[in-house]
């Protein structure tokens, strides 16, 4: 006989409900804040209060190009959060250097306020993946209108500042042989910054990104032209359909395979894309493909959130198999050899917690 639809006793643990109840007002509250820090940094209130002596809620307003009131409430959030001052007698709040050198544009890769938009953007959606979890489905790219701005910004601090100097040389040889010239593809290329970047550096290779989404390749096309570089170009394209046709010295994925509708057709065609000694160098989520194991990851609930509210979601709206953002490096490494890659290595960065870099050759 089953046991399904029952459970066993057990004596109610009066301080464990206490410390979970606990938890929980822990957890609201954090969520609470995660909103007013994306508030914080779209507004550039962290930014100017980092440049400001202890102001009033008044001056910081002001400073800021705000509305006095509303600034006021979100110091409240702030203060009550600990994450900015407040003397009482002066009526001045005051954003710690130790703090704005996580909140703030300066601080490129540590700046941990831009990742709190994410809650925000895929809060938006909590009505539509309602529905996808008693019908299946998925959501398509368009009900993410700022997913691409934020993509953008999130590359701009962990990828462009450390592309040239950290993240390309993990694959040896290749700085050399970009400045010599070579063909380049990024694959999922997104707003196109890393793609533009390395186009400016290494001005004797030709560069080309492909991105099935039209607004993503609209606004790479739009920063490619006001850089002024004309070795690269931008298409639209489902990566799926690489077939080897076309072929590069050098593929980039920067967080976006695991993203794919058919992720094993696209590391195939890769593969198939790649000359002879030719590298794929792919930046992807870090973790493992285990839960148990994820246990101690510094932002694994952050990151099933993202995955189950997007990463998943729109490849299964694509007919996908839902890979997701935590599909682990157990994952990755498996389906780069079942896709015929010979050497694979992973390798991690000091600057960028967050991501494995997988570098794979042919043979």
């Amino acid at each position: 006989m089953s046991n399904i639809g029952s459970k066993e006793t057990k004596a109610f643990d009066e301080k464990r409900a206490e410390a979970f109840a606990g938890n929980l007002l822990q957890i609201l509250n954090s969520g609470g804040l995660t909103l007013m820090i994306s508030i914080g940094h779209r507004t550039g209130l962290f930014d100017k209060m980092a440049e400001l002596p202890p102001s009033t809620s008044a001056e910081i307003a002001e400073a800021a190009g705000l509305n006095e009131r509303y600034v006021r409430e979100w110091l409240g959030a702030m203060v009550t959060g600990k994450i900015v001052e407040y003397d009482e007698n002066s009526g001045r709040y005051d954003l710690p250097a130790e703090h704005s050198a996580f909140l703030t544009r300066p601080a490129v890769s540590d700046n941990l306020a831009s990742v709190a938009q994410f809650i925000p953007l895929l809060g938006a959606v909590e009505d539509d993946i309602l529905e996808c979890f008693k019908n299946g489905g998925g959501l398509s790219y368009d009900k993410f209108p700022r997913f691409h701005e934020v993509m953008a910004e999130e590359s701009g601090q962990t990828v462009l500042p450390a592309l040239i100097e950290k993240i390309l040389p993990l694959a040896d040889g290749i700085i050399k042989k970009l400045e010599n010239g070579i063909e380049v593809l990024d694959v999922g290329c997104g707003s196109g910054r890393a793609l533009i970047l390395m186009a400016k550096t290494f001005p004797n290779s030709d560069f080309t990104g492909y991105d099935f989404s039209e607004e993503a390749v609209g606004r790479a096309r739009k920063e490619a032209q006001e850089s002024g570089v004309q070795n690269i170009s931008f298409e639209v394209k489902d990566v799926s359909t690489l077939d080897g046709s076309e072929k590069f010295d050098l593929i980039t994925a920067f967080d976006s395979i695991h993203d794919q509708a058919k992720p094993a057709d696209v590391l195939s065609g890769i593969q198939k894309s790649l000359t002879e000694d030719g590298v794929f160098l792919m930046q992807d989520i870090t973790g493992s493909s285990h839960v148990h194991k994820n246990m101690d990851h510094p932002v694994g609930p952050l990151f099933y959130t993202i995955s189950c509210l997007h990463c998943m979601t729109v490849s299964l709206a694509d007919g996908g198999e839902g890979l997701g953002a935590m599909w682990g490096k157990e994952k990755a490494v498996e389906m780069l050899t079942e896709a015929g890659f010979q050497n694979v290595s992973v390798e991690n960065l000091e600057h960028d917690i967050l991501n494995n870099y997988y570098v794979s050759r042919r043979s």
